[in-house]
């Protein structure tokens, strides 16, 4: 019995290990020990062309994670137009991250062929573009497979809406194992980026009729943002998230948001709900806190949807299942 005990034991070991169900910062240790310097290398000089490569990759990274899971779907090219990235929601993503994953996974490809999945390049890469914007350094978990599913019709529903109220991000996130804490922490990534006109502009024309603009968009700011985005503009006009420091990782962002110049509603809805208030007072006082509680967020987010054994594989390109 003992040894039927033992048995059984060591078989269990084998399917969470053997079938790579837990991840782990050394997972290629032994099989391409130096896949994150060079993924790193391959952002900067990115990085060095573009500053739209940082934002454009983190945001790549949670569209991914946030439909089917931290799996690489969102890379997938479809021919019929029915891919994840094909999606409404996923539209306005910027090529530049996808450009980065790919040129990293080619490099990655010469010195380990066949190993590191895409899924692990983008979190690495994700890691790499906060830091390079002066933000935390932190270790990333590996051993994902790619996703085997990328279909625009699953995105609905999955993603943040610019209109979200605060239960409504609350129960997003709770999907994905995530708290209203890693949500608020994780939303500070708008201290990077830009947005369209068209997923705020209702809050700077015919808001309600007695108050036109949205009350909480400070009076200056909703001013600004009227010049920038006239009804009926450009929809490739786009403003910055953060207009204090849009180039720099830091919590200016919920500065921003104490300010009344959280540009989505989304955004402002985290300062004018008194249950998310005190937190976004604390990210605005305290950078440290808000780099700790980021951290812990990305990580997790980092475990969502993880793909092992038949559920995935590691793809030769990025933008194609294997064949």
């Amino acid at each position: 019995m003992k040894a039927w005990r033992v048995l059984c034991f060591a078989i269990v070991i084998f399917m969470v290990v053997g079938r790579g169900e837990q991840l782990a910062q050394n997972f290629y240790s032994s099989s391409c020990p130096n896949v994150e310097s060079i993924v790193n290398q391959t952002v900067f000089t990115k990085f060095n062309q573009t500053f739209v490569t940082i934002p454009a990759t983190l945001r790549l990274f949670f569209h991914d994670c946030f439909v089917e899971g931290a799996d690489a779907s969102i890379m997938i090219s479809s021919p019929n137009g029915d891919a994840e990235k094909d999606a409404p929601d996923n539209i306005s993503l910027a090529g530049d991250g996808f450009d980065t994953v790919i040129k990293a996974k080619t490099a990655v490809e010469a010195v380990c062929p066949g190993v590191v999945s895409c899924a692990d390049i983008l979190a690495i890469a994700a890691r790499d573009v906060v830091v390079l914007a002066g933000g935390p350094f932190f270790n990333v978990e590996l051993g994902r497979l790619d996703g085997l599913i990328s279909k625009a019709s699953e995105v609905a529903g999955n993603l943040p809406e610019p209109s979200n109220n605060l239960d409504q991000l609350n129960a997003l996130f709770a999907k994905n194992n995530l708290t209203q804490l890693d949500m608020i922490a994780l939303s500070g990534a708008h201290t990077l980026g830009f947005s369209h006109c068209s997923r705020f502009s209702n809050r700077l024309y015919n808001f309600s009729s007695s108050s036109p603009v949205d009350p909480s968009m400070n009076a200056n700011y909703s001013q600004q943002m009227m010049q920038a985005c006239p009804p009926n503009v450009d929809p490739r006009i786009a403003v910055d998230l953060d207009p204090v420091t849009p180039q720099t990782f830091d919590n200016v962002y919920y500065k921003n948001l104490v300010a009344g110049t959280g540009l989505l509603s989304s955004d402002e809805v985290l300062f004018t709900n008194p249950a998310s208030q005190p937190t976004v007072n604390d990210f605005a006082s305290n950078s440290s806190d808000f780099f700790a509680a980021f951290v812990t967020a990305m990580i997790k987010l980092g475990r969502v949807g993880v793909k092992t054994g038949s559920q995935g594989e590691i793809r030769k390109d990025c933008t194609a299942f294997n064949s």
